[in-house]
């Protein structure tokens, strides 16, 4: 007998209530459910971090958390994030610097130095290194990831907020 949970999710600032599974994760919530399908399911274990999501304003593992656990929270994936305009410059940068090669980090690496730039704005290049050392990527060779973060980061400082 499948039993459901009535869950009430704030998902990119719209309330959103749906029966949902009681060991269905956030992550299969989001893309299976509600077709946000910006951030990725790969290992499934909390360790790549193309799973990420913002809940309650921290950023989070989707994969790790299940959708019933969500009850009552905000949630922001990246497209949501992207509509508020919030990852513009952080966007523009991995363009710019080509770090976004294959893509399926991509959103993950977004949300994670969104995060970031927020809250350490004076982070060094190692401390984005660190931050970053979450969010796993096969493609870039994380330099250019990382030369992007730098860069929003020093044209902040300078006070020219991108």
């Amino acid at each position: 007998m499948d039993e459901f949970f009535e869950a009430t999710i704030t998902v990119n600032g719209k309330a959103v209530t749906r029966r949902v599974q009681p060991r269905q994760h956030l992550i299969d919530f989001l893309r299976d459910e509600l077709g946000l399908t910006g951030s990725h399911t790969a290992c499934e274990h909390g360790v790549c971090g193309a799973c990420t999501v913002r809940i309650d304003g921290q950023i989070r593992r989707g994969c790790l958390m299940l959708a019933v656990q969500a009850h009552g929270c905000s949630v922001d994936t990246v497209e949501g994030l992207t509509d508020s305009g919030e990852l513009g410059a952080l966007q523009q940068e991995f363009h710019e610097r080509n770090a976004l090669q294959c893509g399926f980090c991509t959103p993950g690496m977004l949300l994670t130095a969104q995060e970031l730039v927020a809250t350490q704005p004076d982070a060094t290049r190692e401390e984005i290194r660190d931050f970053m050392s979450g969010n796993l990527c096969r493609c870039t060779g994380y330099q250019s990831i990382i030369d992007a973060i730098e860069e929003v980061i020093v044209t902040r400082r300078k006070g020219a907020q991108p």
